[in-house]
């Protein structure tokens, strides 16, 4: 068995709390004029990094957390709808830093730029719904940029909110990632005066995070050039925009230093071709703030997960998965995720932020709960995992309702059969989820994804 890698612990923006109400089931509230609910009963994780709050309690109103403590500390108010949580577990809706979705037909297990419709879109955000995911950013691999942005603008109530980036910019249109249905997505910049143009253009949209690629796959593609993107984040900086990079596997550890000698916010992987050496960390030392979204390359799912993901997904890729965990449990994770678990420590002792994104793409949704085991099994603690992909990604992507169970927050909560504490797959036991003050109805989602189906 694999010893997990235990980076020193470092506070990058990690939260908890507890939660606790009482009284009635925590079912679907009938329709009612009162908009105060009372949840009591839980224990509380609420992003912030703290202590779980034990029998916590907290009030939603008008789609907004007003009050969040102990259920001692204080009566509901009357006329509140009461929700009873004793022997829950309450953590705050999970963020995506880092997905493509809208490309992937899920039912019929295809890839293509055909595939991005609306009704696809929504679908796929119906699924991280039901995984307890209120926000989800798509990095740079819009194929119809104008219905992302259409998407973005007008948010669906019941869905995860989506937030893109936009197209975003390689050498050129053919430089960005090789899979056939993403080829031709990417604006191209050969000059800093292209890059420049790309970055004005992406705000004439209301981009406020610039997606660039640093990678040449294996020579045989241009690579965006130092002058380039250095132009591309100045100039992103001067319109107060950021800048995340995706660097390759050939020469990563070197063009990672070069962005962050240029002033580089994030990093959309870990390096992936050697571990990092002293001259990285230091620069990771002096740019305060700089974050990465691993990505880690572990195991998608081990035999045990099959019937969780079987309430969603179609036989046929069920099976896939099954056959592809049976292989990995007999080879391991390999030399690639050990690699980027050893980054992934030395990164955090350095200082970087440390966000979570599941560069999801033929995948949806459910690899929000593998890419948290895989963190853990790096080495963070489960708390450091939640508080990744709540308040640090809430923190990275602006996004100051959500996050956290906090007054004057989104009330978009997830409710747990079991404390992710004690073991992070119990986030993926999940018995309600709540966005904006609303309850999802996961069961006839569930129906929806499964329909037609054989």
């Amino acid at each position: 068995m694999r010893t997990p890698h235990r980076p020193p612990f470092r506070p990058v923006s990690v939260g908890l709390l507890l939660l606790t109400l009482a009284c009635a089931p925590a079912a679907l509230p009938p329709q009612s004029d009162r908009t105060a609910t009372w949840f009591e009963g839980a224990t509380l994780i609420d992003g912030a990094g703290g202590e779980p709050l034990a029998s916590a309690a907290f009030l939603v109103e008008d789609g907004l957390f007003t009050w969040v403590g102990r259920a001692e500390e204080r009566d509901p108010p009357a006329g509140a709808l009461r929700v009873d949580l004793h022997g829950k577990t309450v953590i705050p809706a999970l963020i995506d830093a880092h997905q493509h979705i809208g490309l992937t037909d899920v039912k019929a297990g295809t890839a293509h730029q055909d595939h991005y419709t609306r009704a696809n879109l929504v679908e796929h955000l119906e699924r991280f719904a039901y995984h307890g995911v209120a926000a989800t950013m798509s990095l740079g691999l819009e194929a119809d940029e104008s219905l992302a942005f259409a998407l973005r603008d007008a948010p669906i109530p019941g869905v995860a909110r989506f937030l893109t980036s936009g197209r975003g910019i390689a050498a050129t249109a053919m430089a960005g990632p090789q899979q056939p249905y993403r080829l031709g997505i990417p604006r191209g910049a050969r000059s800093p005066a292209e890059g420049r143009a790309a970055v004005r253009e992406l705000q004439s949209h209301g981009v406020a995070l610039v997606k660039i690629w640093v990678d040449d796959r294996g020579g045989t593609v241009p690579k965006l050039a130092p002058a380039v993107y250095r132009a591309i984040i100045d100039d992103a900086h001067a319109r107060d925009m950021r800048v995340v990079a995706h660097v390759g596997t050939t020469s990563a550890l070197e063009d990672a230093k070069e962005l962050l000698r240029a002033g580089l916010d994030g990093f959309a992987h870990t390096v992936r071709d050697r571990d990092v050496d002293d001259e990285y960390l230091a620069l990771v030392r002096q740019r305060v703030g700089v974050w990465s979204t691993p990505n880690l390359p572990g195991s998608p799912v081990t035999v045990a997960d099959l019937p969780w993901l079987a309430e969603t997904l179609p036989p046929f890729e069920v099976e896939a998965l099954r056959a592809q965990a049976e292989r990995l449990a007999v080879e391991g994770p390999g030399e690639l995720f050990e690699l980027q678990c050893r980054n992934l420590a030395r990164n955090l002792d350095a200082g970087m932020v440390l966000g979570m994104g599941t560069d999801s793409g033929t995948s949806v949704a459910w690899t929000t709960h593998t890419e948290l085991r895989d963190m853990v099994s790096c080495g963070l603690s489960p708390m450091e995992a939640i508080v990744a992909a709540t308040r640090v990604n809430a923190q990275l992507l602006r996004l100051d309702d959500l996050g956290g169970v906090a007054a004057g927050k989104s009330a978009s909560f997830v409710v747990l059969d079991a404390n992710p504490l004690s073991d992070i797959t119990h986030t993926r036991r999940i018995a309600h989820v709540y966005l904006g003050g609303e309850q999802v109805d996961r069961e006839t989602l569930r129906a929806r994804f499964l329909e037609g189906i054989q």
